[in-house]
């Protein structure tokens, strides 16, 4: 897997740097005397709007093992794991295929109403406890991403870290506050709750949204043509086999340490957090390290990284310290797939197809759990470990 991300990655350094050579030029081309000057003091606003939104929303996803362990114990003990595993992946493969829809869509309507929409319907969809949640969520993948990329210049990979640090914090503290309701309310409840605090917090957080930049006019509401294109290609594929594995670890180390290690339920949510307070650190951290050595390396070598502390702390151990460090590592490691690899697309394309561009490429991960999730989630003793490959 590595050896083809190294390929891949090789393969778009020349575009990559050629995108950086020619997106002050895009930009100039699309900035009259009316465009508001980039690094403002809106410019920050939206940032932290954008932060606060995804803590809110993609927050709830990092969340997920609580739910799956939920699940899994209590809810229906009786199911098959792989029967439980369609749930995800049904709600990731709509998430991918929303997050299309959504970036053509903010190139043609106000982002704010966009933002309103995704708001209300995830929001909702948590509440009716249905698959409505994710597909929405794309939106706040995409729109985090595509805004902060237009209103900042010279804080630019700073400004993107920030913004979709959002999800990492939110993954803090959620899984501890679901885990409490749970634990008293039901998840019933949990749900209720969440989709509740979803819509107003992240329906007031739209509010200062507004594009930087209007696209040009186009007559396709899906940029299909971008298939034809042999640099998307290659950021399509660089996208699936470089990062194989980044939604396991989310999904399945809290339960792991529940089924497998033997640990109170309340562990669920303490891995999760753990993940995420690595992810948090990693999506800063490898902004700053994609200015010094740029996005192309930072993407390789954390790639490569996160997969190497599955293969040497997770497989080979049975044990809850090992799993704390595998899950910080992973984290860190696993964060540059978040932030990073949009800054790729964006110095490819520039400002002019960004939204289109970026609805499609921030949503490329999503594709792996349509072939991983239905897998099976780990039974108890079933986890794959170094003894029994």
């Amino acid at each position: 897997m590595q050896n083809s991300t190294v390929t891949d990655g090789t393969a778009l350094v020349s575009t990559a740097q050629a995108g950086d050579k020619n997106i002050s030029s895009s930009n100039e081309e699309l900035v009259d005397n009316t465009t508001p000057e980039p690094d403002s003091a809106h410019g920050w606003l939206i940032v932290a709007g954008s932060t606060i939104y995804t803590m809110m929303s993609l927050g709830t996803t990092s969340a997920i093992g609580v739910y799956i362990d939920e699940y899994l114990v209590n809810v229906f003990p009786d199911a098959p794991s792989s029967t439980l595993a369609w749930i995800g992946t049904m709600q990731f493969g709509l998430l991918c295929f929303f997050g299309i829809i959504f970036g053509a869509m903010a190139e043609r309507i106000d982002v704010r109403i966009v933002g309103t929409i995704g708001a209300l319907v995830s929001g909702a969809g948590l509440l009716i406890a249905s698959a409505c949640f994710l597909p929405l969520v794309a939106h706040c993948y995409t729109r985090n991403h595509m805004w902060n990329w237009q209103w900042m210049d010279r804080y630019k990979p700073i400004a993107v870290d920030i913004a979709i640090s959002g999800s990492a914090i939110g993954g803090v503290w959620q899984p501890f506050v679901m885990r409490a309701i749970i634990k008293h309310h039901g998840y019933q409840w949990a749900l209720r709750i969440s989709g509740l605090l979803q819509i107003v917090i992240c329906g007031v957080a739209t509010l200062p949204m507004r594009r930087r930049v209007d696209a040009p006019p186009r007559g396709r509401l899906v940029e299909y043509t971008l298939l034809l294109e042999p640099k998307f290609l290659m950021l399509f594929l660089f996208g699936i086999v470089g990062s194989a594995g980044l939604f396991f670890p989310f999904s399945y180390m809290p339960n792991y340490a529940i089924a497998v290690l033997h640990k109170d339920i309340s562990w669920d949510a303490n891995i999760s957090a753990i993940l995420n307070v690595g992810a948090f650190f990693g999506r800063l951290l490898s902004g700053v390290l994609a200015a010094y050595i740029g996005s192309i390396n930072t993407l390789i070598i954390c790639s490569f990284l996160s997969s190497l502390v599955l293969l040497v702390l997770w497989l080979p151990f049975k044990n809850i310290a090992v799993l704390i460090v595998e899950a910080l590592l992973f984290g860190a490691f696993s964060g540059s797939q978040v932030t990073v690899y949009p800054m790729i697309a964006g110095n490819i394309y520039g400002l002019r197809r960004l939204p289109s561009v970026l609805g499609t490429v921030v949503c490329i991960p999503v594709y792996r759990p349509a072939y991983q999730l239905p897998c099976r989630w780990p039974d108890a003793g079933q986890v794959w470990t170094w003894d029994k490959l």
